[in-house]
């Protein structure tokens, strides 16, 4: 019997001024739509540093990680298959925002005039806009 085992990933939440930080996506699957940063975690890797670097890979911004969002399993979120994602609340540290890597553009939108967004993310985005509501996340 082979072992099937999900593909781990980090997304991190930037949120300034009620707006929050999103990527489009420069690749496939949902070329052309809007993501939160983030990506696959690399073996040996710890989920803290992977958010920091794929952050900083599709968005130039060194950043420092401030709460935990949740964990995102739905074995139908990605085209691709089975992923399980880690998402983080940061903080930005540096802020020239340059869109790279991954990422055809880079930049914030109104928590509440989203564009059109991929995978789950408009699900994790309303679960941190009603918990910011709870003053769960600060």
């Amino acid at each position: 019997m082979i072992h099937k085992s999900p593909k781990l990933t980090t997304d991190g939440a930037i949120i300034r001024d009620n707006k929050i930080l999103l990527i489009k996506r420069k690749n496939e699957p949902f070329k052309g739509k809007w993501a939160l940063p983030g990506g696959f975690v690399e073996y040996g890797e710890k989920v803290e540093d992977a958010v920091i670097r794929e952050v900083k890979e599709e968005t130039d911004l060194e950043t420092k990680i401030k709460d935990i969002v949740g964990i995102y399993s739905d074995p139908k979120r990605d085209p691709r298959g089975h992923t399980v994602s880690i998402v983080f609340l940061l903080d930005i540290t540096s802020e020239k925002i340059n869109a790279k890597d991954d990422a055809d553009d880079a930049k914030f939108f109104d928590l509440h005039k989203l564009p059109d967004l991929s995978f789950d993310h408009n699900i994790i985005i309303n679960d941190i806009i009603r918990r910011m509501k709870s003053n769960v996340l600060s």
